[in-house]
């Protein structure tokens, strides 16, 4: 039984129907990727065609994963590239890690300071520091790669690092509107209870801010964790290499003469891995950080 006000209308069927299509089309790349991954390297044309892998495995899982050597898997049909991938997810870790936990605590920081803290130029600082979001990353790759260089950073993860450990436009603009949304009254109380501002942002503001920060950092972890360009020009070092460029040079390395798909497949299936678990572990909080921002 439905309530009187959610009966099923023709033009509730519609959206319904519109909204299952668009998540069919979202989500079919991602089964063909996952179904390449768990069919055997020599049946893969043999079931291109097919919607569900007939006879699934986990080895291009085990040979990705370094739990085959590179004899073990040419004799199963794959490449022998020989690329480690457990290293590159490491190092994707770390890579993201170090950013988002940088980036979250410097954009709190300076986005609490532009909605409470009153000084000369204030408002002409935000407007250009958010106006840096309409700057192209692109233009900052030269200068960002000079400055690494003359530093001494390359094939190093500071070097990685250093371009993105601050703090974006979007995250303090976001996070400045969600601390004018807290009423002063708390912040007041606490004042006239001697509490320093310091005092203020890290035992009562940042607790009443845990969706927005979820938020922040939930979108910037998947962010750098796609990211390609920059780990790319900076690391050529495979010690240091993540796991996109690693996934790049598994696919450039064809001693078959033809990409390994199905291994890339399988490789590719363990990088989206963590961004589901990202939006498994943070959805709800950004979605009550939305609602709440809105709603303000």
């Amino acid at each position: 039984m439905t309530a009187p006000g959610q009966r099923w209308t023709p033009g509730r069927l519609l959206a319904w129907a519109a909204l299952l299509g668009m998540l069919l089309v979202t989500l079919l790349p991602l089964w063909f990727a996952l179904k390449t991954a768990l069919v055997p390297p020599q049946q893969l044309y043999e079931q291109s065609a097919s919607l569900v892998p007939r006879d699934p495995t986990l080895l291009n899982f085990r040979r990705v994963l370094g739990l085959l050597s590179p004899e073990q898997s040419l004799a199963v049909g794959g490449s022998g590239a020989e690329i480690n991938f457990l290293r590159a997810l490491g190092n994707s870790v770390l890579f993201t890690a170090i950013i988002v936990t940088l980036q979250v605590g410097c954009a709190a920081m300076a986005a609490y300071a532009f909605a409470r803290l009153r000084f000369p130029g204030r408002d002409l600082l935000f407007a250009l520091f958010v106006g840096t979001m309409m700057v192209p990353g692109v233009v900052t790759f030269i200068p960002n790669f000079i400055l690494i260089k003359e530093l001494g950073w390359l094939d190093t993860l500071a070097g990685m690092v250093a371009p993105f450990c601050l703090m974006q436009g979007f995250s303090v603009f976001f996070l400045r509107q969600f601390f004018l949304g807290i009423p002063r009254d708390i912040e007041e109380a606490a004042l006239l209870e001697g509490a320093s501002q310091a005092y203020i942002f890290a035992r009562v503001v940042l607790p009443l801010s845990s969706s927005a920060l979820a938020t922040i950092a939930m979108l910037t972890g998947i962010n750098i964790w796609n990211e390609f360009f920059w780990p790319y020009l900076v690391a050529k070092d495979e010690a240091h290499q993540v796991l996109t460029v690693a996934l790049q040079t598994f696919k450039s390395q064809t001693p078959q003469g033809q990409p390994d798909w199905t291994g890339l497949m399988a490789a590719a299936a363990v990088a989206v891995l963590p961004v589901l678990l990202l939006l498994l572990a943070f959805g709800r909080r950004v979605i009550e950080s939305v609602q709440y921002s809105g709603g303000k």
